[in-house]
């Protein structure tokens, strides 16, 4: 989804099930039936507060959901995609017929979780990171159901792409990523797996090599670079644990051997097992990172649970125990529907 889509417009990644409500807690959908068999369907505003600090993602989706959802009386004030939310601030009020958006609770809190707890973990290492671009890597460690979510998610917090299509088209970006080691390993020579990749893939692709499979990463850099010249964008160090994974010092030595081979184009990208304090011990070791791929750390990260409550109903300041009646101001809402 792009900038450029309405608000209620559904994006992909809103399922038949979600908008039918079979995603909600069954109770939703019990309560739902009835009160329409009551005739209990007063107007009532709820709003949605965190459990922590973090970086609002969702809301689009969820406005999304709501577009669909409610009555064109209805009313919902939000704070926007992107934005910095803290411990218990409201990020959005919805005034409206209970009937017409109560079943979506669950959807809405969940979606609000989980995007924000990954756009968080993403502007970590973007932080850590220091203007050094960050490459969602995690869609292989999450269900394929959430793929999209998940990668349109690190973009919001700050991603510069992802490695998946899905993902890319929902944050309107291009994916990233270029070769696995399966294909490498099937080819059964870097080189002559990256002069195939230089063939056949379309120019606007960039010449990115793996350089860890067969052999020495600097020794595999040079070799890709005088095989690709000036077609090579970068070379990727991915070294797994069972070799002490990618090191600051490996870093230095692989760009101290290209530069001196006169291949100072070549950019190097690091990934495996990338988080902000790995990224941190780069940049204090100078090593001259042109990139990283960060993937557990953001796909992994824990979702900030959002509580809803009814505040007002019918007008009237209400609240279960242990909440405040009635509407919690903040001026940083904006009117979304």
């Amino acid at each position: 989804m792009t900038e450029e889509q309405p608000a209620n417009e559904v994006p992909s990644s809103l399922s038949p099930q979600i908008l039918a409500g079979d995603t909600s807690d069954v109770y939703f959908l019990r309560s739902h039936q009835i009160m329409e068999r009551e005739g209990v369907n007063p107007r009532v505003t709820m709003e949605f507060f965190p459990s922590g600090d973090g970086i609002l993602c969702g809301m689009r989706e969820v406005l999304a959901l709501l577009g669909k959802a409610l009555p064109s009386e209805s009313e919902v004030w939000a704070l926007k995609e992107g934005e910095p939310f803290h411990l218990k601030e409201v990020v959005l009020r919805v005034t409206a017929p209970y009937l017409s958006f109560g079943i979506y609770e669950t959807a809405i809190l969940g979606i609000l979780a989980h995007e924000s707890g990954w756009a968080t973990a993403a502007r970590e290492c973007v932080e850590a990171a220091q203007g050094v671009p960050i490459v969602s890597f995690g869609a292989r460690h999450v269900h394929p159901a959430v793929v999209a979510v998940m990668d349109y998610a690190a973009t919001v917090g700050g991603c510069v792409s992802c490695s998946s299509l899905a993902g890319a088209q929902l944050a309107g970006v291009n994916p990233s990523g270029t070769m696995p080691h399966a294909m490498i390993i099937c080819f059964g020579d870097t080189v002559r797996a990256a002069i195939a990749f230089d063939k056949h893939m379309p120019p606007d692709v960039p010449r990115i090599v793996l350089v860890d499979t067969f052999h020495d990463e600097p020794e595999e850099s040079l070799r890709v670079a005088g095989a690709l010249g000036d077609h090579l964008h970068g070379v990727r160090l991915d070294t797994p644990g069972e070799r002490g994974s990618v090191t600051p010092d490996l870093v230095i030595e692989a760009r101290a051997r290209l530069d001196l081979a006169g291949f100072q184009h070549v950019k190097l990208v690091v990934s495996g097992g990338v988080n902000p304090g790995r990224i941190r011990e780069f940049l204090e070791a100078g090593a001259p990172v042109d990139s990283f791929g960060v993937g557990s750390y953001i796909s992994g990260a824990r979702p900030i649970d959002f509580t809803a409550d009814i505040k007002q109903v019918e007008g009237k300041a209400v609240a279960k125990r242990g909440r405040i009646p009635g509407i919690i101001a903040n001026p940083r809402l904006h009117r979304s529907i």
